[in-house]
């Protein structure tokens, strides 16, 4: 029971790594299919990252009720909902509809990461908690890497015809019975010594009078749109530069999220020399250099300047997560890792900001707004510079 229980963990990690990062190759096939601005365009990820901030702390309370094993069941049912909700948006060629299927999609990613990582901890022997951890991060990983050729195979290729969206349908029926597979076969499964969440957290209220962790969740809110913000105009920013098709170019993406993979297993080696402010710091200020090239040149320097951000984001999440909770008090950190989820609406926020600047002026100026969210994360840095501990093992 336990290996189908941690495969059907693996595979969700994976899933959610693919199904987030499939936003990127969405946002410019919508662009096309309904002829949007790019503030229009963007709304893919604010209905997406929406969720984040509008569900994380109501699921939260949902788990405590139910527990990890019913929750992940209900999520994997919801996210399919949200997959099959792809097809009347089809059949109806409405954009409002296609918005609607991604935050029910979304929310139920949001579930699931809600009870997944406390579930994969507790799954089996306590010794081996981080190694399980850490496999199923690299799974999520590789889902992120494997997305963007996944849909310029299945779904950029279909724009050809840019007056249809029928490219988007059978993706995501398939990815549907895929996690209706999976909440069956969870749903099947008894999980021996899968505690019920803890009921004895301190208030949210008291959680969040403590300075460290509301400057840790404009970090999170920060890094998050950032990440997505470039990501999402990837696709438009490399044609722009190059004149290569929509497909082409998403392979490109996968470079982008490639490197955050790969920066990860370098940021352990970097982490454990040295302090982990002073990478963070590092890190962000790289990026700005990275985007400011960018934004300044043209051709694949221009592109392979942009794609090289994607390694300076490898450790910013675990890193800024691990800084923002450090100090909390026995029996907050539940309330508090709660709340920085919530700060994941970045996602929405600052990719629909970018949009609106890249209608006003152009995309290259639109990225100053990563650089602006980048420059705080060093300012963050440089706040929490005497917490040198850190915890490698969270996403």
């Amino acid at each position: 029971m336990y290996k189908k229980a941690m495969t059907s963990l693996t595979i969700l990690f994976f899933m959610m790594g693919l199904i987030t990062c499939l936003n990127d190759i969405l946002v410019p096939y919508l662009k096309a299919v309904f002829s949007l601005s790019y503030s229009q365009a963007a709304l893919v990820q604010f209905c997406f990252f929406a969720a984040y901030g509008l569900t994380s702390i109501p699921f939260s309370q949902l788990i405590e009720k139910v527990g990890y094993q019913t929750g992940m069941v209900i999520g994997f049912s919801l996210a399919a909902v949200g997959c099959l909700l792809f097809y009347p948006a089809v059949a109806l060629h409405m954009y409002a509809l296609f918005l609607a299927a991604l935050f029910v999609l979304a929310s139920g990613i949001v579930l699931l990461q809600v009870a997944a990582n406390p579930c994969v901890s507790v799954i089996g022997p306590p010794a081996t908690a981080s190694s399980r951890l850490t496999m199923a991060q690299a799974f999520n990983s590789l889902g992120t890497f494997i997305a963007p050729f996944f849909g310029a195979y299945f779904i950029l290729s279909a724009l050809v015809n840019v007056n249809q969206a029928e490219g988007v349908v059978y993706p995501y029926l398939g990815i549907a019975a895929v996690l209706i597979v999976i909440a069956f076969v969870l749903s099947r499964i008894q999980l021996s010594g899968l505690e019920q969440p803890d009921h004895h957290d301190k208030p949210w209220r008291q959680v969040l009078q403590q300075r460290g962790l509301l400057l840790g969740m404009i970090g999170i809110f920060c890094y998050v749109g950032a990440e997505v913000a470039i990501g999402s105009f990837l696709v438009n920013y490399i044609k722009e530069l190059t004149q290569m098709p929509e497909a082409k170019a998403a392979s490109f993406v996968a470079l982008y999220w490639g490197a955050a993979m790969v920066g990860r297993f370098v940021g352990i080696f970097s982490l454990n020399t040295f302090s982990p402010a002073r990478v963070l710091a590092a890190h962000a200020t790289i990026a700005i250099i990275f985007i400011a090239i960018s934004m300044n040149a043209s051709g694949m320097l221009a592109v392979f300047s942009m794609l090289a951000v994607g390694l300076c984001n490898s450790i910013m999440f675990p890193t800024i997560f691990t800084l923002a909770i450090k100090g909390l008090a026995s029996g907050q950190e539940k309330r508090g890792s709660g709340l920085l989820a919530t700060a994941i609406v970045g996602g929405a926020v600052i990719p629909l900001l970018t949009g609106l600047i890249a209608d006003r002026f152009d995309l290259h100026h639109a990225f100053i707004l990563p650089i602006v969210c980048y420059a705080y994360i060093v300012w963050f840095a440089a706040t929490r510079r005497d917490h040198v501990a850190i915890v490698r093992t969270h996403p």
